[in-house]
């Protein structure tokens, strides 16, 4: 059975010796009493809830999966799910980073990174339920009216109620103009909806008193396509001007979809038979609406593939430094055992470094992320808050693309170190494989992310946030290029960066003359980019632990980030060279292939 640590030490290095993250977070008023201290504690005690409530869970729940009872509707999740979650809402995990106005704890999001990376390494099915409830709560946060606020997020902040997000339909995933559901006007204001929706993760289960569904309808009088979106509130249990349920709504899973991975999430068909809703945000806006959601669940699965990657890489080197096979190249090292550990084996180390800096440079990047979210929404500063908004949205399909992409690499190398054990379901590596491997699809394929990256955070703007980054880049640049220990980083992370320039504006001229170029090269264009990120961030890291060592401290840690650091940019990084190349081989040898794929 698979174990799991949570990586504490690596997740303070980020926070507290990399970025900075209290003091940057105290010059925001909200949170202008936040304390390393706290910090650490409220994550150290996660650790505890997620290695010992929810880890053992996850390879007897995804033996078991979910189960419908096809007369009442009703979902049993796998046994223990229910009981976990009780503890969850108990324990107050919940309400972490949610408003202090509706029984939240008012943390920054960078606790709830963290505690969630480390929910989605114990186990990515069950942490589904209450991470895809925390995007509906920003949803109605941001848009829900007065009374919808009133009565709903208290009960999403404390954890009694789920939510959901319903937007795939038979005939459409990410082209939403298609959906057909429709939402008819009542009388009194609300709004009767009709239609069916699949793919819906978490969307029947038995593990909470009510279920918030957010779903996209179209009014009657609504324009076709994508701008004749409305958005509305549909729960499972209408709820009562008192705030108790009411009656069951007719909102029914249908079935459940018998899928490859996280099996132990109830990935639902869901039928609206006359639905009762109410609108969220304007007509025909549902959108802008549920963009704060999909976006918030972009960046929670890039954090399931970043916890993916955690904890195949600690079981993948659990079991290299015990499994003996043959000896290494260059003469015995275990003179007592018949055999050498597999650690010792150059190929085997290289997959176990790709795990361990595809999650260390995930890490930082996701913990970076939710620290410009906070300064995005609460930094008293106008220009603060819309610059680091418009970093969030350029780095946001990096993180969904970038992360997941690296997850089932590292998960299916990690696998490959077990070698046969890797394929038994009882050593859990398998679980992983097949777990990670949704990430790349679900809120928007990976493709989709680059194109949204290539075509409209960089190009529509003519690369003016893309240069924001980049002048991040400059000053570490500019900082460190003078140290002569730091040459192996940063002089890579220079070159990748003016080619950047160079890149971009090849491929936006490309553009200009045939959009059809964007689709092209923005696979292997956000793989650049992801990499200009994780340089970046790497730097940064290798940089602070020399200061380190420099300064005395003997902690194996700061040596293992410097190794770490170097086997990135020697063996991942110079990836970014045959991406750009291949990305400038243009368009006409995907598209002039009518014979090939006839």
């Amino acid at each position: 059975m698979p174990s799991y640590t949570p990586p504490l030490r690596d997740m303070q290095f980020v926070m507290h010796e990399v970025l900075n993250a209290v003091d940057e977070l105290k010059a925001l008023p909200r949170y202008a009493d936040l304390d390393a201290g706290t910090l650490n504690a409220v994550l150290e005690e996660g650790g505890k809830f997620t290695a010992e409530v929810t880890q053992p869970l996850n390879l007897s729940g995804d033996a078991e999966g979910c189960t419908l009872d096809k007369a009442t509707h009703e979902v049993r999740t796998p046994r223990g799910f229910k009981e976990a979650y009780a503890k969850y809402v108990e324990g107050g995990w919940a309400a972490l980073s949610c408003d202090p106005a509706y029984g939240g704890q008012g943390l920054p999001f960078v606790a709830n990174q963290c505690f969630y990376e480390m929910l989605n390494s114990a186990n990515q099915a069950w942490a589904m339920y209450p991470g895809l409830s925390h995007a509906a709560y920003e949803a109605l946060h941001a848009h829900g009216t007065d009374e919808q606020k009133k009565n709903y997020l208290p009960k999403l902040t404390s954890g009694e109620w789920t939510g959901t997000m319903c937007l795939t339909e038979p005939q459409c995933g990410t082209d939403l103009g298609l959906l057909r559901t429709k939402a008819e006007p009542l009388p009194d204001g609300t709004y009767k909806i009709t239609g069916s929706k699949i793919f819906i993760s978490a969307g029947e289960h038995d593990m909470a008193a009510n279920i918030v569904h957010l779903v996209l309808a179209r009014l009657p009088d609504a324009p076709a396509g994508s701008k004749g979106i409305s958005l509305f509130l549909v729960p499972k249990y209408l709820v009562n001007a008192d705030g108790s349920l009411g009656a069951r709504n007719a909102i029914f899973c249908t079935g459940l979809e018998s899928k490859m991975g996280i099996h132990g999430n109830a990935t639902a068909q869901i039928s609206l038979e006359g639905a009762i809703g109410t609108l969220v945000g304007q007509p025909n806006k549902g959108l802008p609406a549920m963009f704060v959601m999909m976006n918030a669940a972009r960046l929670g699965v890039g954090n399931q593939s970043l916890g993916l990657t955690e904890v195949a890489y600690q079981n993948a080197l659990a079991y290299a430094r015990e499994r003996v096979q043959m000896r290494s190249l260059s003469g015995v090292k275990a003179k007592d055992q018949p055999a050498d550990p597999i650690i010792v084996h150059p190929d085997v180390r290289r997959m176990l470094l790709t795990a361990k800096a595809y999650a260390e440079g995930g890490r930082a990047m996701a913990i970076y992320c939710a620290m410009m979210l906070d300064k995005a929404l609460h930094h008293p500063d106008e220009k603060v808050r819309k610059e680091s908004d418009e970093i969030v949205a350029l780095l946001t399909p990096i993180v969904k693309a970038f992360t997941t992409d690296n997850g089932f690499t590292a998960a299916s190398a990690c696998m490959q170190v077990f070698g046969g054990h890797g394929y038994i379901h009882e050593n859990g590596m398998e679980q992983f494989v097949r777990d990670a491997r949704i990430n790349m699809i679900y809120e928007g394929t990976n493709a989709v992310q680059s194109l949204d990256l290539l075509g409209r955070k960089v190009l529509g703007n003519q690369g003016a946030t893309l240069r924001k980054f980049g002048k991040l880049v400059e000053a570490l640049i500019q900082q460190e290029g003078v140290n002569e220990k730091m040459s192996e980083f940063i002089n890579p992370l220079a070159y990748l960066a003016d080619q950047m320039t160079k890149f971009t504006t090849e491929i936006g001229f490309k553009a200009f003359v045939n959009p059809d170029e964007v689709g092209g090269a923005c696979v292997d264009y956000l793989r650049v980019a992801g990499h200009l990120v994780f340089g970046y961030f790497f730097a940064r890291m290798a940089s602070v632990a020399l200061q380190k060592i420099a300064q005395g401290s003997a902690d194996p840690f700061y040596a293992a980030k410097l190794q770490t650091a170097r086997f990135y940019f020697a063996r991942l990084f110079p990836e970014t060279a045959s991406l750009m190349r291949t990305a400038r081989s243009g368009v006409s040898n995907l598209l002039d292939t009518q014979e090939a794929l006839s």
